[in-house]
């Protein structure tokens, strides 16, 4: 049997096993420089030009630890709710890559900075008589650590990018030494059916609040944030944990979702088959949305950690750790609770708009001056319509918030009715411009008082059954007038003042 058929349906493999998962989360921070030189850190420069002594780890050359990203360490770590250390250490994790300079990576070991900490996230569990429910679960942070970054190898030739069947290997060292947190869960348990949505909804939160902070752009297409996905089965009710695979380097948080599902089916078929589940890292195929091996770990790592004999420990003072805390912002949390205040929704509305991934595209097109429920309607209606549609994240739709204020705007003011303003987003989605230029080029404002005039009066005169209907009483009759005028303008006229307008004609106003 292949791999890609060796599977149980999802909903059959929770019923029989638990699935426990742990994240293991790096994120970029958003320094000026590198982690331990004054290279720049930027994302995009040409291959190596961004390299110096320190970070290409040449003989002689001495490392400096970045302030700055000591500070943001600690930023997360507070927001994280973890214990921040009052003394700690780098240490060199020694291992041998291509894109790794030094041969070895300065990191932290037994002693990290952040530790002991929980962050809180929500996922919507079905409900037995339909519908669902928020569920809040919180995941336990076990470390966040700092340490630097490795460079980039770029397989050339071969189907897969990777390096198996490439005609040859480049590097590019630009991003070793960019300064990176790695943020470590605990393993989460007791989530069932909800683990696929709970590993997705604690990304997903991470991310907005290392944004929320300003520490990094977070931005999984570029590297920025990059996750590697814990996952483990044992059988249902046994409180035993299963042997875990790490599904490496997932870049989407749909893929974060997809890959949890893919391994518990996977894995449950594996144990059903009475095998054993291989300790090893994995592959997730974006395709097909399935797993494959990678490095087998049945052989522990021995990394010979040792201090970094470099670098002098940090030792973050109580005053400083304490200004820090005063200088946070509204976290993310928090500011949901103020905005679902402010726009006056129930719990389940907002539960929406958040389960969407909406709440910062609705808040900004607020900003741009629509109102709540105008905003909540468009991005959960026609716009998740179009995402979804496409397999895209909202964010990603090539639309900004202003826009849909405009269209929101040109709707209420009576330019447009629904049907034409899904036209308009129609335009803008397709890079024909702003609201007013694709209503403009294409003809879409809605027809004035007097071409609804004239056409009302010759749907009358066309249809003087229907007509005479209305006059006697049956106002149902007036919809086939309506329809008339609508035809006559092409969809460009006010269904609700053509009918008005019709009533009044027949008498009936």
């Amino acid at each position: 049997m292949t791999e890609a058929a060796a599977v149980v349906p999802f909903d059959e493999a929770v019923a029989s096993y638990d699935p426990v998962i742990g994240l293991e989360t790096h994120v970029e921070l958003g320094t000026r420089t590198k982690m331990f030189c004054g290279c720049r850190a930027e994302f995009g420069g040409a291959p190596n030009s961004q390299v110096c002594p320190v970070c290409l780890g040449l003989p002689g050359s001495l490392p400096v630890a970045n302030r700055a990203a000591i500070e943001f360490t600690i930023r997360i770590g507070l927001a994280l709710n973890c214990t921040i250390a009052g003394w700690c250490r780098f240490a060199r994790k020694n291992y041998f890559y291509p894109d790794m300079p030094k041969n070895f990576q300065i990191s932290q070991y037994d002693e990290p900075l952040c530790t002991d900490g929980w962050l809180e996230v929500q996922a919507e569990e079905p409900q037995p008589g339909g519908g669902t429910a928020p569920r809040r679960i919180r995941v336990g942070i076990e470390r966040v650590h700092m340490e630097e970054d490795t460079g980039k190898s770029l397989h050339v030739g071969g189907a897969t990018g990777r390096i198996h069947g490439a005609d040859y290997s480049l590097v590019d060292y630009n991003r070793a030494g960019i300064p990176l947190v790695e943020v470590v869960t605990r393993p989460v348990e007791g989530t069932g059916a909800l683990a696929p949505a709970v590993a997705r909804a604690y990304v997903t939160e991470l991310r907005d609040l290392m944004r929320a902070l300003g520490v990094s752009d977070v931005r999984m297409e570029e590297g920025s944030l990059r996750c590697d996905v814990n996952t483990s089965l044992s059988p249902r009710g046994s409180g035993r944990l299963g042997t875990r695979t790490e599904t490496k380097n997932v870049n989407s948080l749909r893929s974060v979702e997809r890959a949890v599902r893919s391994e518990v089916s996977r894995q449950a078929a594996v144990l059903d088959a009475g095998q054993p589940v291989t300790l090893e890292t994995r592959h997730f195929h974006e395709d097909s949305g399935i797993t494959t091996p990678g490095r087998s770990k049945e052989e522990a790592q021995d990394y010979r950690y040792f201090p970094e004999p470099d670098l002098v420990p940090v030792a973050p003072s109580r005053e400083w750790v304490e200004q820090i805390r005063a200088g946070l912002p509204e976290l993310p949390a928090a500011r949901r609770e103020r905005l679902k205040t402010e726009w006056q929704l129930s719990d389940l509305e907002f539960a929406a708009i958040h389960n969407a991934g909406a709440v910062e595209l609705v808040a900004r097109t607020v900003a741009a001056g629509a109102s709540p429920a105008d905003a909540r309607k468009w991005w959960l209606g026609e716009l998740a319509r179009r995402a979804n549609e496409s397999g895209a994240e909202l964010t990603a739709l090539p639309i900004m918030p202003a826009d849909v204020a405009r269209v929101a705007a040109l709707t209420g003011a009576g330019t447009l009715t629904d049907r034409l303003a899904r036209q308009v987003i129609d335009g803008v989605l397709a890079g024909e411009g702003t609201p007013d230029e694709v209503v403009a080029a294409r003809g879409l404002a809605v027809a004035g008082e007097d071409a609804l005039s004239a056409a009302v009066d010759e749907a009358i005169a066309a249809d003087p059954g229907a007509a005479e209907s209305v006059r006697g009483g049956k106002v149902a009759a007036a919809g086939a007038l309506v329809g008339k005028v609508m035809k006559a303008t092409g969809g460009k006229a006010d269904a609700a003042r053509a009918r008005q307008l019709i009533l009044q004609r027949l008498g009936q106003g």
